[in-house]
């Protein structure tokens, strides 16, 4: 391929790809397997004096061991709105506090939930790859924008890229997918 359009064009659609890979990644770190990881926390928002805001940005969360998380907030006064957020955040953990810091202990998963947990897992992944697929339309949809440009064979080449570009990112969320399968159904 050495039209310069057709390589900027191939070179965007990699960059989209890779997004759509590691929004993948941090929804799958955010699923709960039964192991403390403080990435699950990372939706939880409190209200801090009328500003939403992470609490990984008001808080000290460390693995105590491999099923507690402890969170020891910078300003102790807002342990109440903390909690609340958490509860609120419905993470299926309930929390414990001391009045200094917030304790989340994960319990084992039943079975159920795994399952349930690994429903999720494919459904995220299927919703990546058609996010793949359609980066791949759009981008042929470009491409189609300047064939006038470009011959036959370079367009050809073009659609050859990208479609082996997506066929390597679709294997990467196969991957990426059975891995948190595995992780789900380790006891």
């Amino acid at each position: 391929m050495q039209n310069e359009k057709l390589l900027e064009l191939s070179g965007g659609f990699d960059a989209k790809l890779e997004k759509v890979i590691e929004h993948l990644k941090s929804e799958l770190a955010s699923m709960r397997a039964g192991r403390a990881n403080p990435v699950i926390l990372s939706r939880v928002f409190v209200d801090y004096y009328g500003m939403m805001t992470p609490l990984n940005q008001m808080a000290n969360i460390s693995v105590t061991d491999a099923r507690t998380l402890t969170i020891s907030l910078y300003d102790p006064s807002m342990l109440k709105e903390a909690l609340k957020a958490i509860n609120a955040a419905d993470l299926g953990i309930n929390p414990v506090d001391d009045g200094k810091v917030i304790r989340l202990t994960f319990p084992q998963l039943t079975e159920e939930r795994r399952k349930d947990l690994i429903k999720q897992v494919k459904k995220t992944g299927e919703d990546s790859k058609v996010a793949l697929r359609n980066e791949r339309r759009d981008a042929l949809d470009s491409g189609k924008k300047i064939k006038k440009d470009v011959s036959e064979d370079e367009f050809a080449e073009f659609e050859k890229v990208i479609q082996k570009k997506l066929d390597v990112m679709t294997e990467k969320v196969d991957k990426l997918v059975k891995e948190k399968e595995s992780d789900l159904l380790e006891i």
